[in-house]
């Protein structure tokens, strides 16, 4: 089970992830530009591409073999071998390799590392989606097309066959839509862990968000609804004691910063209160000279 600092003891360099944030997943993935760049042109014959893909299907299963062993610094040079081997524009196969360092840098306790890496694989995530929503309703189209020419005076004994229905379409387009929801639910469940385990108040209440989105996902095993839950019912009052740790810090600083101004005057910064309007909820500034407390 994934464990946040605070809640459980944290593990180790050298011990394996949880398996609620999961091993590499077994299709190609990405990682972003600190750990490789996606240089390759768009002008790539098919032949060319799938060319690339299996060169960098080779990498990714050799940095899945290091991860089983634990040399998690290894395979995250693979995965970045097999990143820069894929074409730019297969961003459903970046995802899957982006979430795989991802988990590489959780093991190697990377907090920051991992948040950038799954963060890139989600957006990786967001333009496959939109891509084969855009894929399926131009079949549609094609398809639609096909028919009414099929149908017009002459035509049907010349024309292509047809398929019975756009049935093939929608189950392509379906299985696709299952592949990225699943691939996003490992990857948010890798950064909300990373964003927990970094605390302050930033990453936490970003630990929280994705958490919700979590919980609001329908494909995922009982045992991970039932800890995302969990971490939303805790995370909370981290948060706002990490902000109000933060923003008592914030005004100790602005506070050394406004004596060092006023000292000159003979003054400080305990000479002004900060004072509440009940009415409006507003505040006010009012200055308390020495001797007498008077206020101006």
């Amino acid at each position: 089970m994934m464990a946040s600092k605070g809640d459980s003891n944290t593990k180790g360099r050298g011990d394996k992830i949880s398996s609620r944030d999961g091993g590499p997943s077994q299709e190609a993935e990405s990682h972003d530009n600190s750990h490789g760049a996606e240089t390759l042109t768009p002008q790539l014959t098919p032949e060319e591409e799938a060319a690339l893909v299996a060169e960098s299907n080779k990498h990714k299963a050799e940095a899945s073999t290091l991860f089983t062993s634990g040399n998690y610094d290894a395979a995250i040079n693979k995965y970045d071998m097999a990143l820069g081997l894929l074409p730019a524009t297969l961003d459903y196969e970046l995802a899957v390799l982006r979430s795989n360092i991802s988990v590489c840098h959780l093991n190697l306790e990377e907090w920051k590392e991992a948040i950038t890496t799954a963060t890139a694989a989600l957006d990786n995530l967001d333009k496959a989606e939109q891509a084969s929503e855009e894929k399926y309703l131009a079949d549609k189209a094609d398809e639609e097309d096909v028919e009414e020419e099929i149908i017009s005076p002459g035509a049907a004994l010349a024309g292509p066959p047809l398929p019975e229905s756009d049935k093939d379409y929608a189950l392509a387009h379906r299985k696709r839509q299952e592949n990225i929801a699943r691939i996003r639910a490992k990857a948010l469940i890798r950064r909300a862990r990373a964003r927990s385990e970094l605390g302050g108040w930033q990453n936490l209440e970003g630990a929280i968000a994705d958490y919700k989105a979590i919980a609001a996902m329908s494909n995922l095993p009982a045992s991970d609804m039932a800890f995302a839950w969990a971490q939303l019912k805790k995370l909370p009052a981290r948060a706002k004691a990490a902000q109000e740790e933060e923003t008592a810090e914030m005004w100790g600083k602005l506070k050394q910063l406004g004596n060092g101004i006023l000292k000159p005057f003979g003054l400080s910064t305990d000479n002004f209160k900060m004072v509440q309007d009940e009415k409006t909820g507003g505040y006010s500034m009012n200055f308390e000279g020495g001797a007498g407390g008077s206020k101006s």
